[in-house]
């Protein structure tokens, strides 16, 4: 007989199971520390200093993880807590938590951990989020000193001798936001890089430019034996909207690589020509379910996109059909079906304790 879900879980009360260390972390329990405010961070603080730094880690990432799934989830004061913290992986986790918080209060403590934290895996989630700020100032939500201030901090990072490689690939990527003429310099110098990492880099940061101007390389790299390379141009493709690679992609779905296969998906719903939405009508009715399931919401896109009111599927998330985490549920994820390029990175990042 299945065991009754228990009610939903006071923050008190998931701050006494996460501090057990005989207790596994669920998410149901993580869930609970939703909508945190000064009272409860002054709690969560004491408790949080007690627990071995293997446990905060995962729960750290664990309220990364559900935020990421669920918007209504809100951990922003725990995430800015976690900046402070003396472990490299909860710092990463709270930068990275705070992915949503356009806050221009944290561009200078963002700029500082990118200068001077000791950890490369936090030097390069800083550069990750300034990217994020520099598009806000793109779009004219922050002002032109920031992203000049931003723009320096990260032009300075890619010409350091010194810094970390990925650290420079991240501020690479996340310079492609600046409409500052130095951009493509930046660009050209990292694609013609001897390392491998950084030429994929480069040519993420070509997609993000929006730039014409690139769509000749990405269309190029879509043949590159590398499948980290195809990813990055199947990406870059997809965001200069580039129907010369329309024919490529809809080969690409049958990638040996199955982050490659995703990201076509995805570019082929971005360019929204007349041939690429018939090739995602057929990979949705494809008997792979990851493709068709990937397919189905490409399509939907480009309908909510044309504005039209005729949906041409109507997809259940678990979530709309009422279904709850129970106490124990834990995060699952499947590794092949993932689109987070970090794996990609584990060898540039030394294990930090």
């Amino acid at each position: 007989m299945p065991r009754k879900k228990t009610a939903a879980q006071t923050f008190g009360g998931a701050l006494e199971q996460i501090q057990n260390k005989s207790h596994t972390l669920s998410a149901s329990t993580i869930a609970a520390l939703t909508g945190a405010g000064k009272k409860d961070l002054a709690a969560f603080a004491k408790t949080w200093v007690l627990i071995p730094v293997e446990r905060r880690r995962r729960a750290a990432q664990m309220m990364v993880e559900l935020a990421e799934q669920d918007f209504k989830l809100d951990y922003n004061l725990l995430f800015r807590y976690f900046l402070n913290d003396e472990d490299a992986q909860v710092r990463t986790s709270g930068i990275e938590g705070l992915w949503e918080d356009e806050d221009v209060a944290l561009v200078k403590p963002m700029i500082g951990f990118l200068r001077s934290d000791p950890s490369a895996r936090v030097r390069a989630a800083a550069a990750d989020a300034l990217g994020r700020f520099m598009l806000l100032a793109e779009y004219g939500r922050l002002a032109e000193t920031h992203a000049t201030l931003i723009g320096e901090a990260l032009l300075a990072t890619t010409r350091s001798a010194s810094e970390d490689l990925i650290v420079r690939c991240r501020a690479v990527e996340a310079l492609a936001y600046w409409s500052d003429d130095i951009v493509r310099e930046i660009i050209e110098a990292a694609y013609d890089d001897a390392a491998p990492q950084m030429r994929a880099s480069a040519v993420a940061a070509m997609g993000r430019t929006a730039d014409t101007y690139w769509r000749k390389i990405t269309l190029d790299e879509l043949e590159s034996p590398d499948a980290r390379m195809r990813f990055e141009a199947v990406r870059a493709s997809g965001e200069l909207e580039n129907r010369q690679a329309t024919v490529r992609l809809i080969e690409l779905l049958d990638d040996p690589d199955r982050k490659v296969q995703s990201a076509a998906i995805s570019a082929l719903g971005q360019i929204g020509s007349k041939l690429a939405k018939q090739a995602l009508i057929d990979a949705a009715a494809s008997e792979d379910e990851t493709l068709s399931g990937l397919a189905s919401e490409a399509l939907q896109e480009l309908e909510f996109a044309s504005g039209s009111d005729l949906m041409l599927f109507d997809l259940e998330t678990d979530q709309d059909k009422g279904i709850e985490l129970d106490e124990d549920d834990e995060l699952e994820s499947d590794p092949d079906e993932a689109l987070d390029e970090e794996e990609w990175d584990d060898d540039l990042i030394e294990d930090e304790e």
